[in-house]
C-alpha cells in the first residue's frame, strides 16, 4: 500500500509557507512562496495549487497519495466551509478560498486560522504533544492564540475562539488596535506593543541605553529584552508590565479551559526563560491553585513549522 501525505499551507501577509508531510509528521519537502496581494489576493489558491503540483511532480508523489490539504490563514474563517470572511492584511474579505483551492487541486481542503493551526502543530509534534487541553500564544507583531479543548481545537459559535490578542487588558484610555478597538491585550504585550511602550519610557528615561534606537526609530522587541538583560531600568519596568498584564489574561483564560500545557511562541519567545520564567511566576500567582498545579510551561519547538505541521494535522484528523 502507497504511503499517504498531507499538504500544509501557512499563508502569511508576505510568504505563504508549504509543505508536503508523511502520516508520521516527517516533512518530505518545505518552501515558501511570496504572497501576492494584488487583486486583493485573487490569486493565492493558483500560486498555491502551482506550487503543490510542481512539488509532487518533483517528489514522484502520485495525487491518489495526497489525503488533502490543510491551510491557515491569518483572520476569520468559517471552518465548515473554508470560507475566509476577513484575512486584513492580504486583502481578503469575504472570500470563498477553501472552495477555490478544492476546486483547483481536485483535493478536500480543510481550513483555520493560523494561530489555531500553530496550536494543531505543536499539539501534534511539538511543546504540547499529546495533550488534551492546551493553551497556545503567538507573540509577534501581533498576539495570535489557539486552544485545544479535551482533543480538539476549539472553534467557537462562528470561528473567533482564542482570539486571544483582543481581550480588553486596559478597559480606558488604552492604544488602538487595528481590530477598531482601544486597549487590546496584542496592543500590550505583542512585539509592537514593548517597542512602542519602551519608546514611551524616553521621557521617564532619558539616559536609558535605548535612547539612541528609539530616536531612530530602530528600537526592536529583541533590544527591550537586551537592554533588560544589562539592568536597563527602562526596559525593565517595560517588561515587567508585560509580564503582568500577560500572566493575568492567561491565568484568566486557563480557570477557563484548565490546560495541562500553555506554550508561548511567536518571534517575542525566542527570549527564552528571560521571558518564560517572570511570566509562569505571574501566572501561578494569579490562576486558581488546583488550576496552575495542572499546568507545565513551555517555549514553542516547531518555530515557522507550526503552521504547516498543524495543516497536515487538520487535514489527518478530519480525513
Amino acid at each position: 500500500m502507497k504511503e499517504t501525505y498531507y499538504l500544509g499551507a501557512d499563508i502569511g501577509g508576505t510568504t505563504v509557507k508549504l509543505a508536503v508531510i508523511s502520516d508520521n509528521g516527517e516533512i518530505n519537502k518545505k518552501w515558501e512562496i511570496p504572497t501576492n496581494i494584488e487583486n486583493s489576493g485573487e490569486s493565492i489558491p493558483s500560486d498555491i495549487h502551482q506550487a503543490f503540483e510542481k512539488a509532487l511532480d518533483e517528489l514522484h508523489i502520485e495525487k491518489e497519495q495526497i489525503a488533502g490539504i490543510g491551510a491557515g490563514a491569518p483572520g476569520f474563517v468559517d471552518t465548515e466551509t473554508g470560507y475566509i470572511f476577513e484575512a486584513v492584511n492580504i486583502g481578503w474579505k469575504d472570500f470563498d478560498f477553501g472552495k477555490k483551492l478544492s476546486d483547483m487541486a481536485g483535493l478536500p481542503v480543510w481550513v483555520d486560522n493560523d494561530a489555531n493551526l500553530a496550536a494543531l502543530g505543536e499539539n501534534w509534534l511539538g511543546a504540547g504533544k499529546g495533550s488534551q487541553n492546551l493553551i497556545a500564544i503567538t507573540l509577534g507583531t501581533g498576539v495570535g492564540g489557539g486552544i485545544i479543548a479535551n482533543g480538539g481545537i476549539l472553534n467557537g459559535a462562528n470561528g473567533t475562539a482564542a482570539e486571544i490578542g483582543h481581550m480588553t487588558v486596559i478597559p480606558e484610555g488604552g492604544a488602538p488596535c487595528n481590530c477598531g478597538k482601544t486597549g487590546c491585550l496584542e496592543t500590550e504585550t505583542s512585539a509592537t506593543g514593548i517597542v512602542r511602550k519602551a519608546s514611551n519610557m524616553l521621557k521617564k528615561y532619558p539616559d536609558t541605553s535605548m535612547s539612541s534606537l528609539i530616536e531612530a526609530g530602530n528600537l526592536t522587541a529583541k533590544d527591550v529584552f537586551r537592554a533588560a538583560s544589562e539592568d536597563d531600568q527602562a526596559a525593565k519596568e517595560v517588561l515587567e508590565d508585560v509580564f503582568e498584564v500577560l500572566g493575568r489574561a492567561i491565568a484568566n483564560l486557563a480557570i477557563a479551559i484548565n490546560p495541562e500545557k500553555i506554550v508561548i511562541g511567536g518571534g517575542v519567545s525566542q527570549a527564552g526563560d528571560q521571558l518564560l520564567k517572570p511570566l509562569e511566576a505571574v501566572y501561578r500567582k494569579y490562576a486558581l491553585r488546583r488550576t496552575e498545579e495542572a499546568t507545565s510551561f513551555g517555549i514553542a519547538e516547531l518555530g515557522n513549522d507550526a503552521g504547516v505541521i498543524g495543516g497536515a494535522f487538520l487535514v489527518k484528523k478530519n480525513q
